[in-house]
């Protein structure tokens, strides 16, 4: 009951995530075709819960691959260095790419992602993000699929972490400060 006890508050509960999602997995059947068979990027490791569940409702034929990005450390701030720590095993080449993400904050990250991918010759690349932060935003980047907007707070659950815990909370929660200050 450890974790539990850590959250302040319920953001967004597990039934509005499961709603959304399914909403999100129509909306990407609706862009796509199974011609275009789009590979699903998961950003790792705070996106792969909602990659999960997002391609239980996708009804279109699709691959996933994955990229490990880092930027945050330990700490609940972006340290403002990225650096690829798992790159795609696809050639994405001609393809119709999808990076599914699990929060868009300062955008920094997803810039680099984005732009990283670009180079390599896509088809199409989209975007699809649980969360957006919009009051932390430095970056201003093309959002084609989004969740929900949050708030200027520092989120965990459903697989966003805080210190690499609370990714298997089934809502999305704003943790107690005696939590966030590490007491």
């Amino acid at each position: 009951m450890g974790l539990y006890e850590d959250v302040e508050r319920v953001l967004i509960s597990e039934a509005e995530l499961k709603a959304r999602v399914a909403e999100l997995g129509a909306q990407i059947n609706a862009l796509y075709s199974d011609e275009d068979r789009p590979l699903l990027v998961c950003v790792l490791k705070g996106a792969f819960i909602f990659l999960a569940d997002l391609v239980r409702h996708l009804r279109i034929r699709h691959e996933i691959d994955f990229m490990e990005i880092s930027s945050y450390g330990k700490g609940t701030a972006s340290s403002g260095v990225v650096r690829i720590l798992l790159d795609l095993e696809q050639n994405i080449e001609g393809r119709h790419v999808l990076v599914v993400e699990d929060i868009v904050d300062s955008g920094r990250t997803l810039d680099y992602i984005t732009r990283n991918l670009r180079t390599r010759g896509p088809a199409s690349l989209r975007v699809c993000t649980l969360l957006s932060k919009p009051a932390r935003r430095e970056i201003d980047i093309p959002l084609d699929f989004v969740g929900f907007e949050v708030p200027n707070e520092f989120v965990a659950g459903y697989g966003l972490d805080f210190a690499e815990e609370y990714r298997n909370l089934p809502f999305i929660g704003v943790l107690k400060a005696s939590v966030m200050a590490g007491l």
